[in-house]
Order: C-alpha cells, then sequence, then structure tokens
C-alpha cells in the first residue's frame, strides 16, 4: 500500500531553517555533494527508531510550502489516476538521476503532494 517516503520543506534561507528545525525537532542534516541549498533531513520516531526522512531546500515557487511524497511503484500510471479521480498533475514525471522519479499534483480539494517512484537506474544512459 502506497504511503508517505519523504517530504520536503520549502524554505526562503535554507540555512536558517536547517537551525530552527535541527533544534527544535533534534534532525539531522546534511548536504549532498556539491549542494549548499539543500539538505537531507533524518529523523526517529519516539522509540528512536528511523522514520520518515526528508529534505530541506529552497523555495522554487512562492506558494511552495512542506510537500508529501507518496511512494508508489509507477509515477505515470499514478499520475493518470490522480487525473481520472479529479485531481491535477501539476510537475510532470522528473527524473532525480540516481534515486527515481518524482511528480507533484494537487487533490480535488487543493492540496500538493508528490508522487515518488525508486529506482537507483533512473537517468542513466543505457548503451
Amino acid at each position: 500500500m502506497p504511503t508517505i517516503v519523504h517530504f520536503d520543506i520549502a524554505t526562503d534561507d535554507a540555512q536558517r531553517a536547517k537551525k530552527f528545525y535541527e533544534e527544535l525537532f533534534g534532525w539531522r542534516m546534511e548536504g549532498p555533494p556539491g549542494m549548499t541549498d539543500y539538505f537531507l533531513i533524518e529523523t526517529e520516531d519516539l522509540d528512536g527508531k528511523r522514520g520518515v526522512g526528508g529534505g530541506l531546500g529552497l523555495r522554487g515557487d512562492p506558494s511552495q510550502r512542506i510537500t508529501a511524497y507518496i511512494g508508489v511503484d509507477d509515477v505515470d500510471e499514478y499520475g493518470k489516476r490522480v487525473a481520472e479521480l479529479g485531481g491535477k498533475v501539476e510537475q510532470p514525471k522528473l527524473v532525480v538521476p540516481g534515486w527515481g522519479y518524482l511528480s507533484i499534483c494537487t487533490d480535488t480539494e487543493g492540496n500538493t503532494f508528490g508522487l515518488w517512484q525508486d529506482d537507483k537506474n533512473a537517468g542513466q544512459v543505457k548503451l
């Protein structure tokens, strides 16, 4: 069953927001190589078990807020289902090289959510 697998926090100042969430919740954050304004977030539940991971980075659109990503086996197929059920695909399938694929959607109530498909081979050129 699809479940929340990732969340992104949109910021105006990534360093300021990083400090806020680290101090508030004790989340650990580390930037991927070569990225200075994006951080991967590690969380734990109240029992100390690994929780849902996330990311924190600069806001791409003034209306962008926290977005939950739902893990699915096929972003394209779920995008079709979103539209069939009255939602809208706002950002068509996008490759995240070496990680997978994502798409941004809105539901029938105007809420934004993401679809995420794991694929470590995403974006690799096949010879």
